[in-house]
C-alpha cells in the first residue's frame, strides 16, 4: 500500500454508516491509510458531500457536520480546491467518460496527482477506469 489515494466519499460514508454492505472493508481501508499516514488527496467538495450523506443517514445535521469537519482535519488528508485549471480537466473528463459532474472532480483530482481513486460506486469505478487506476476498498485490504 504505497500509493497515493483518492477517496471517493461513497468510501467515507460507507464508512460511517455501520447499517451498510461492506461497512468493515472501508472503514479498515481508511484506518490503515491513516496508521500508515500515506496521503489522501481529495476535492474539498468532499466535505459537504460527507456532511449531506451523513446527515441523510442519521437525520443529525450536527453529526454529520461534525464527522465532516473531523475529516477535514485529519493530517493526512490533502484538499484540493477547484480552481479553473481544475474545472476544465474535470469537464473533460465528464463529457468523455460520461461521468456525473462530481465524481468527475475526483477522477480530475487522482489523474491530476497520479493518485489511485479508491470508490464504491460502480459507474464511477468503471467509466473512470481509462483514465485513472480504480479500485475498491476491500481490493486493498488484501
Amino acid at each position: 500500500m504505497t500509493a497515493i489515494y483518492t477517496v471517493d466519499a461513497s468510501v467515507f460514508l460507507n464508512a460511517f454508516n455501520p447499517y451498510e454492505a461492506d461497512h468493515a472493508d472501508s472503514r479498515a481501508f481508511l484506518s490503515r491509510l491513516q496508521q500508515l499516514d500515506r496521503p489522501i488527496i481529495v476535492p474539498t467538495l468532499l466535505f459537504p458531500e460527507v456532511a449531506a450523506g451523513a446527515a441523510r443517514a442519521r437525520n443529525d445535521a450536527q453529526i454529520a457536520i461534525r464527522y465532516a469537519t473531523e475529516l477535514s482535519n485529519l493530517p493526512n488528508i490533502m484538499a484540493v480546491a477547484l480552481d479553473l485549471s481544475l474545472t476544465t480537466q474535470t469537464l473533460q473528463i465528464a463529457a468523455q467518460y460520461r461521468l456525473r459532474g462530481s465524481d468527475a472532480v475526483y477522477v480530475a483530482v487522482a489523474q491530476r496527482f497520479g493518485a489511485v481513486l479508491v470508490t464504491r460506486d460502480k459507474q464511477q469505478f468503471e467509466r473512470s477506469a481509462p483514465v485513472v487506476t480504480t479500485r475498491r476498498p476491500g481490493d486493498l485490504l488484501e
